[in-house]
């Protein structure tokens, strides 16, 4: 792979190797004006990954793939100083369904070489993408829709044969696993407030994107008010995590019973990587009552028998609704306003 393929897929370790070769300290890229652009970049880079995703300019020449293969290390730099979970995962996804669109435009021998370097031991036929069944389920785990169970694929031998299309997805995944758990890496602190212009643009641009889902179609909601596993799940729908079934439903019925817009809802899910406007509009207004029957969400039983209760904290012990949180917090917090206390906090 070249400089044009380390830009569209930095994460590699041909790439790291690349940079090295440069002839430049790595502080230069943080201070040195010749760097300016790199760091701008690597700024867009970031906000573009918290808006709609991260777009890939045109590369006409080797001083425009290096300007964008060295932007995804101040990106990282970027991210590390600010050092939000939900930061972390958004970017690590938006980088991610970058390199998927690539990927899929890529010649067998290159989508192999990047299979490989992320440790996945691939082989091909004339048709299929051959991808052993261990490296199939620990990619594959976080996709739920009906048509990646293990089940409903071709294997023989342990090895499961999948399209390009379907192998790139898969590749998604591995390279989004591998951004997320790279971050968030040691920044020194000079270093950081050397990108204090750019970490605060960025933090203002994170804070309207968490904002936006209590705004609009939310109106009275009170998002403050959310039990911790349906803030959990909630980040994860925004970040573009697949949720298992059994979570989306509780979110998605949540949602609608605390007074969400059904369309707000579908908008929710529309970041998911297996995104289906067709199937997601049919569940949510199934779950909303389309048949006759409008579904509560479920108890805090039924989500810890489904391995969906999500940090748990002292007032769930006091309520066994998720509903039954949402309206203890919105009464805790109304209360505090009343009587003065700087935190609504109840006394004990």
């Amino acid at each position: 792979m070249d400089v044009f393929g380390f830009a569209h897929f930095p994460f590699v370790h041909g790439a790291l190797k690349y940079v090295d070769s440069l002839d430049f300290k790595l502080d230069e890229l943080f201070y040195d004006k010749v760097f300016e652009k790199v760091r701008e970049r690597g700024k867009e880079r970031v906000l573009q990954a918290i808006g709609e995703g991260i777009l890939k300019p045109e590369l006409t020449d080797r001083i425009s793939a290096e300007k964008e293969l060295l932007s995804y290390p101040v990106a990282r730099i970027l991210v590390s100083c600010i050092n939000d979970g939900y930061l972390i995962r958004k970017y690590a996804f938006s980088e991610a369904e970058a390199a998927y669109g690539m990927a899929k435009k890529l010649p067998d021998s290159h989508v192999k070489e990047i299979a490989g370097d992320l440790g996945m031991a691939i082989e091909m036929s004339e048709r299929s993408y051959i991808v052993h069944f261990t490296d199939y389920i620990r990619y594959a785990s976080a996709l739920h829709d009906i048509e990646w169970k293990l089940i409903n694929s071709k294997i023989i031998s342990g090895w499961v044969y999948l399209s390009k299309e379907k192998f790139s997805r898969i590749l998604e995944e591995a390279i989004k696993k591998r951004i997320e758990s790279g971050l968030p890496v040691e920044v020194p602190e000079e270093i950081c407030e050397a990108l204090g212009t750019f970490t605060e643009e960025i933090r203002s641009s994170l804070s309207a994107r968490k904002s936006e889902f209590s705004i609009g179609e939310f109106k009275e909601i009170m998002p403050d008010c959310f039990p911790p596993c349906m803030a959990h799940a909630l980040t994860n729908a925004q970040t573009g995590v697949n949720l298992a079934h059994s979570l989306r439903f509780a979110l998605t019925s949540f949602l609608l019973n605390i007074g969400m817009d059904a369309e707000g809802i579908i908008g929710l899910f529309r970041v998911s990587p297996d995104f289906d406007e067709e199937r997601t509009r049919y569940q949510v207004m199934h779950i909303r009552g389309s048949t006759g029957t409008v579904y509560k969400s479920p108890s805090c039983a039924t989500m810890i028998t489904y391995g969906n209760c999500f940090g748990k904290e002292r007032l769930c012990e006091r309520v066994s609704h998720p509903l039954g949180y949402y309206r203890k917090k919105a009464w805790i917090l109304k209360k505090g306003k009343t009587t003065g206390s700087p935190d609504g906090a109840e006394k004990s």
